[in-house]
């Protein structure tokens, strides 16, 4: 009975290090076979094998696999920046090098402005279809999300952010605009409004959403040709008075947006 709850044990371990990183549950089983060759009596030996490899196949051999599949890390700038390390850590920050160069002219064009970009959760490094949960198109790297952008109760614009994933923390519509997440909720989309549930902690509560701020960095990626889609909740399309027909509504089978925008080739 104990080697069957150890079995099921592993398995659990493997898919769910499979779902969050890609590549954690292969890396998980190689560990398992060099935990056995390695002679060191400590009950820190599995993990500190798991953390070793986890480190070597991530930031090592990952990316330079990776182009074999068309896909290149997110390239961090003083400009471009992870909203959280989460990203990197999981294998979540992998583009097609034309989204680099859309990201890399973007914020070109806000260079001499406060304005900085940072990215959330954008594809894994290998192969098309593969899920990127909890997003339903994150899966051939064309796909990119970005935070808002926030300020000071004086005004300022500021580099951080409201939630520790950059998730979760809406800007909610006011009373005279359209509550498209209202509207979801009210069709059975349940889903709706899960990620108020993926912050990893709340920060910063008195930073306010930026309309002037998120406005110029959505003018600033407009103005890439090879930008296919844009998805922001309606009312705040509305609100920042923002009219390009690539400005689309995702749909309530997603989760809502008007906590980050995305992007797409």
């Amino acid at each position: 009975m104990k080697t069957v709850f150890q079995f099921l044990g592993r398995l659990i371990l493997f898919g769910i290090l499979t779902i969050l990183t890609q590549i954690g549950g292969i890396t998980y089983l190689i560990s398992l076979f060099f935990n056995k060759k390695i002679k060191w009596n400590s009950r820190f030996k599995p993990l500190a094998v798991f953390v070793v490899l986890y480190g070597v196949f991530t930031f090592g051999i990952v990316p330079m696999l990776a182009p074999v599949f068309g896909r290149e890390k997110v390239q961090n700038t003083e400009q471009i920046r992870p909203t959280s390390y989460f990203t990197i850590i999981c294998n979540r920050n992998y583009v097609r090098p034309e989204l680099n160069v859309l990201l890399q002219k973007t914020a070109k064009e806000l260079t001499g402005t406060d304005i900085m970009i940072h990215y959330l959760d954008g594809n894994f490094p290998f192969m098309n279809r593969f899920p990127l949960l909890p997003h339903l198109s994150h899966h051939d790297g064309k796909k990119l999300d970005l935070s808002f952008i926030y300020q000071t109760k004086a005004g300022e614009i500021t580099a951080q952010q409201k939630s520790n994933s950059g998730y979760g923390v809406f800007a909610n519509p006011f009373k005279n605009e359209k509550d498209q997440t209202q509207r979801c909720l009210n069709a059975g989309y349940f889903q709706y409004d899960y990620t108020k549930y993926a912050t990893l902690g709340r920060k910063n509560k008195s930073l306010e959403f930026s309309e002037k701020g998120t406005k110029k960095l959505i003018q600033a990626i407009l103005n890439n040709k090879s930008l296919g889609k844009l998805f922001i909740e309606p009312h705040l399309k509305t609100r920042m008075n923002l009219r390009d027909s690539r400005i689309r509504f995702h749909g309530c089978q997603a989760v809502r947006h008007d906590d980050h925008i995305h992007i797409q080739l």
